[in-house]
């Protein structure tokens, strides 16, 4: 996805946040804050953006999202569970209505038995409950992998916004 793609989805993410009037928080791990650099290059961002936490370590996740401890050592901090926990704690510590969540492993180290480099779980949640959980294997180095997330991502904010009726 080039960056010029990057910027359309987040133009779509950003009318379909504006048309409900939310603010959107995100919060990253092995993205490193792209997702919210990719949404704030859009003049105007202020309006639907509210902010971004990037979580690259356990102790941030916990620290500044709430992850729980008993999640991260049972179920590791690449797996779904981490990434909805992630994203409830993102919108528990912002005023925005609606955030999405990425942790993931991006390579070209970090791979586990059953968690293979590529292993990407999001997380989208809303203030008025519910929470949609995904994994994916994206293929490619670690910028390949990475972009592709942010695209996943900002992809996925459509679907769950769309969902919203």
């Amino acid at each position: 996805m080039t960056d010029q793609e990057l910027d359309t989805v987040a133009e779509q993410a950003a009318a379909a946040l504006l048309v409900r009037g939310w603010m959107l928080a995100t919060a990253e791990s092995c993205t490193g804050g792209w997702v919210a650099k990719v949404c704030t290059d859009l003049a105007g961002s202020s309006h639907w953006f509210e902010r971004g936490f990037v979580t690259y370590t356990n102790e941030a996740k916990q620290e500044m999202l709430a992850v729980a401890a008993e999640t991260l050592a049972a179920q590791g901090a690449v797996s779904e569970a981490t990434a909805a926990e992630m994203a409830r704690g993102a919108l528990a510590r912002s005023r925005a209505q609606v955030s999405l969540a990425i942790s993931g492993i991006a390579g070209p180290g970090g791979a586990t038995a059953g968690k293979p480099v590529g292993t990407v779980c999001f997380a989208w949640a809303r203030q008025a409950g519910g929470v949609v959980t995904r994994t994916l294997h994206l293929a490619g180095d670690r910028e390949a992998v990475r972009r592709q997330a942010v695209a996943q991502a900002l992809a996925g904010l459509l679907e769950f916004l769309a969902g919203d009726g």
